[in-house]
């Protein structure tokens, strides 16, 4: 075994981005919605349902994404106790996702830019499952339609109209608009909707959709209830406006990052071996004679130590690498972590 030190020059780091479907299915655009009656009437049916991509029976039934509701003053679902008004599902979900986003307990979520902006009392919200992305979801790639009693909407992202990264507290995020692949394209308002600003909030390191009711109300006719204690069924409103369009894409985005470290073996090093069958383990001088001068080895396997001979790393060729004094070799060797 013969060892050498690296040198600064020896190691690169590079970060590669790879692209992949978001559902189980293997398709980019998943056609087809299920929901579970089980899940829906049970404690967690009153804060989200979920939706799978076949029979939620079926053994082959994984959950895609969850459908939630949520309003700042506690309307459109049951009252926890009758005696303490405003205390509801879905303040609380409000509050659970304005305190992550926003990081803020006073705060509101406003839909839209410039002069359409709107403030939002309410919103609907896509939950992606966390097992169907890596690390976010790729911008440019959501395509999302529903369908209502006013028609069909198709929305996306705007990634391709402001490329330039947006935060909402620490959060990156995109405003949600008509159109497709990450642009509206030549639609009028930049995909937003007159006097109720944006579709909603694409959140791509947080797998999270928000949808702006007032906008989508106003397109195609799908609102939600906000009676005061009583459930609105406002998951399965949203829920009946994907399912009937039956369209929606969106792939999965994760950075890479990769050390190489380039191993050299110059023509003068590494061309004997320690192996018994080399070196006489009596002596330490070679067997055969004609291994002196005119030494022939096969690197197979490069090891990586720290400063207190602590093996870090193994790397195996594919195949044995003749070495001799008349032969250099430079192995390439990719850490991905």
């Amino acid at each position: 075994m013969a060892f050498k030190r690296f040198d600064p020059e020896d190691f690169v780091v590079s970060s590669d981005s790879i692209t992949s479907t978001l559902w189980s299915t293997g398709n980019p655009t998943l056609t087809t919605f299920f929901t579970s009656s089980i899940q829906e009437a049970g404690s967690s049916g009153d804060y989200y349902l979920s939706i799978y991509q076949t029979a939620s029976n079926l053994d082959n039934a994984q959950v895609q994404f969850d459908i939630a509701y949520a309003n700042s003053i506690g309307s459109g679902s049951t009252l926890y106790n009758t005696l303490v008004p405003e205390n509801s599902y879905t303040k609380t979900i409000y509050g659970q996702y304005r305190s992550m986003i926003l990081e803020d307990e006073n705060a509101f979520f406003t839909f839209g830019t410039g002069n359409n902006v709107i403030t939002g009392s309410d919103f609907w919200v896509l939950s992606m499952e966390r097992a169907r992305y890596k690390q976010s979801l790729f911008p440019g790639s959501l395509n999302l339609t529903l369908s209502g009693s006013g028609g069909i909407i198709n929305l996306t992202d705007d990634s391709l109209d402001n490329p330039v990264s947006v935060f909402l507290g620490s959060t990156r995020v995109y405003q949600l608009i008509s159109g497709s692949n990450g642009t509206a394209g030549s639609l009028a308002n930049g995909g937003y909707v007159a006097g109720s600003g944006s579709y909603g909030l694409v959140f791509p390191d947080l797998g999270t959709i928000l949808l702006n009711p007032y906008a989508i109300s106003q397109s195609i006719q799908v609102s939600p209830s906000r009676s005061n204690n009583s459930d609105g069924l406002n998951n399965r409103r949203l829920y009946s406006a994907i399912s009937g369009a039956g369209s929606f894409a969106l792939n999965s985005q994760e950075t890479i990052t990769s050390d190489y470290a380039f191993v050299r073996a110059r023509n003068s090093e590494f061309n004997y071996s320690e192996n018994p069958s080399f070196i006489s383990g009596s002596t330490g001088e070679v067997i055969y004679d004609n291994f002196i001068n005119s030494p022939q080895v096969y690197i197979t396997t490069i090891g990586m130590y720290n400063d207190s001979n602590n093996l870090l790393a193994v790397a195996k060729l594919s195949r044995p690498l003749l070495k001799d004094f008349t032969k250099e070799a430079l192995v390439r060797v990719k850490l991905d972590f």
